[in-house]
């Protein structure tokens, strides 16, 4: 017999509805007076982690480095601005939240931003709104993916972890992996990281940002998917799997990915340098980005569990 506890709060805040799961089927719900202490603390929690502390650490900033802070306001203001469907809660959760280390790094993807031009960052990408040379490397990946048939490979040794990650190359390094697949040894002059992301039944991410623009993510969707409830959403934007298997887009947006079938979800993971006159230049920055998400481990930082070769 399996015993759960889930805890719901509805608008007015007055109850909690405790629900204790006894078995597969049967359901007690219980609702209990939330006190007016029990409402303070949350209110004196939540103010202390997005308020209190953030002007703790922006004043004094601002007032011993004003020219500074004036140029991170200004980065952070067009960098935030960029997300269709602009709220309050996306400029909080920039500013305070899972966006703060995107807006340190501002000012670099504001001249990356420059160093792309003429090609003006779009957000959300069609395949044709890419170059030649990028759309040839997209089309040999893609090809080299559907022949590998990849999921029957991969199913055993990811089916156990929620988010599992496989990886054949990484901001331009080459990875051992579970699965040999010879079509993604390259050469490569655009693609940056050749990857495979499972997102096993009911799984999600929250809202959050990627953290550097020197490349542009690409989803390509390898399992055949006909439910709705399997879709990636960045601003305005809502992509289900089910009407297009190929998805590409700048990752510093405000997104998130669910997969609220019965079945896993299996989508190729691909960074690809954005369009630029300086593509060495994007191709050093991704080579930095590569050494400082291996020093500090990314992909377990993301809650990724990466699928590695066993020794």
């Amino acid at each position: 017999m399996a015993l759960g506890v889930v805890f719901e709060m509805p608008p007015q805040d007055q109850v909690a509805a405790i629900q204790f799961s006894v078995g597969a089927n049967m359901v007690i719900a219980l609702e209990v007076p939330v006190t007016s202490k029990t409402r303070f603390h949350r209110f004196w929690k939540h103010s202390l982690k997005r308020v209190i502390i953030p002007c703790c650490v922006y004043i004094p900033l601002a007032y011993f480095f004003p020219i500074i802070s004036l140029v991170y306001l200004l980065c952070g203001a067009y960098d935030v601005s960029r997300n269709t469907g602009l709220n309050l809660s996306t400029v909080r959760r920039y500013f305070f939240g899972n966006g703060v280390l995107l807006w340190i790094l501002s000012p670099i993807n504001v001249l990356l931003d420059i160093l792309s031009l003429p090609y003006i960052n779009k957000g959300v990408y069609r395949l044709e709104d890419l170059p030649p040379g990028h759309q040839e490397e997209i089309n040999r990946l893609i090809k080299g993916a559907t022949d590998a048939d990849l999921v029957r490979q991969v199913e055993e040794r990811s089916k156990e972890h929620k988010r599992a990650l496989i990886l054949w190359r990484y901001y331009g390094v080459p990875t051992e992996t579970i699965v040999d697949v010879p079509a993604f040894n390259g050469p490569w002059k655009y693609i940056q990281t050749i990857g495979l992301s499972v997102f096993n039944t009911k799984i999600s991410t929250s809202l959050h940002f990627g953290w550097m623009r020197a490349s542009l993510r690409l989803l390509y969707n390898i399992n055949d998917i006909e439910e709705p409830s399997a879709y990636i959403v960045v601003g305005n934007t809502t992509h289900r799997w089910c009407d297009g298997k190929l998805f590409i887009f700048d990752d510093t947006l405000q997104h998130l990915s669910a997969n609220e079938t019965d079945r896993p979800r299996y989508c190729m993971y691909v960074d690809i340098l954005r369009p630029t006159p300086f593509p060495r230049v994007m191709a050093a920055v991704c080579a930095a980005e590569s050494y400082v998400a291996r020093k500090i481990k990314l992909v377990s930082l993301s809650r990724w569990t990466l699928v590695e070769r066993r020794r």
